[in-house]
């Protein structure tokens, strides 16, 4: 800025700037110090140690209870019932292995229709993205 302009601005009685619009400063940041290293006073880096849990290594143990289900400092650990105790979809309804394949599954199915939209939207992100389409992905 001109000496002149400053002087024609501080004349109008109307205008009030503040006068760190009028003078220009570098707000850098100061530069920091070494990674990893400690900072004076402080013995090693900061934050708390690392804390090895216990494992548990008693079969009957593992056998009987669900282990480390206990949160709190006293109490014990939720024992196993048997397996006629609980429902049967839990052992029925839950895949072990590989999902199936669309050709497998009823086209009257939710499931049918939600893994054809999946399918068609990957195929639509991989055409998207300029990408040459697999030749073995079919809808």
């Amino acid at each position: 800025m001109s000496f002149l302009l400053i002087i024609s601005i501080f004349r109008q009685t109307k205008l009030v700037t503040p006068l760190q619009h009028l003078v220009a400063k570098c707000g850098y940041a100061a530069p920091g110090g070494a990674l990893g290293k400690p900072k004076k006073g402080k013995k090693g880096t900061a934050g708390p140690g690392k804390i090895v849990l216990p494992v548990e290594t008693d079969p009957h143990k593992l056998v009987n209870y669900v282990c480390g289900s206990n949160i709190y400092k006293e109490g014990e650990d939720i024992k196993l019932k048997p397996e006629s105790e609980y429902p049967e979809w839990l052992f029925t309804e839950i895949w072990t292995e590989r999902p199936p394949k669309l050709e497998e599954l009823d086209p009257n199915t939710k499931a049918y229709w939600r893994r054809l939209r999946r399918m068609g939207l990957r195929r639509n992100n991989l055409l998207a993205s300029h990408k040459s389409a697999k030749t073995s992905y079919k809808i």
